[in-house]
């Protein structure tokens, strides 16, 4: 089993789940029932996804770094 880094992932709620994808992992994507959901099926799916491209000898990724919420209509 390879170690994972940390990798940002941008989680959107539908009407009647959330799904999740990776900025810096291509193709890779999960949904759930609730957020807690998804975020969990979107481990299991990246490291689903990085096993394969080790296997494959594909490079795995490097994650871009942090994300950071904001609330747009606040005051800097």
């Amino acid at each position: 089993m390879i170690e994972i880094e940390r990798y940002l992932i941008c989680v959107e709620r539908g009407p009647a789940n959330c799904s999740a994808y990776s900025p810096d992992v291509l193709g890779c994507v999960a949904t759930g029932s609730t957020v807690e959901e998804c975020v969990a099926e979107m481990r299991s799916a990246l490291a689903a996804h990085f096993e394969l491209m080790s296997e494959y000898g594909e490079p795995i990724p490097e994650p871009s770094g942090p994300g950071v919420e904001v609330e747009p209509w606040a005051a800097a």
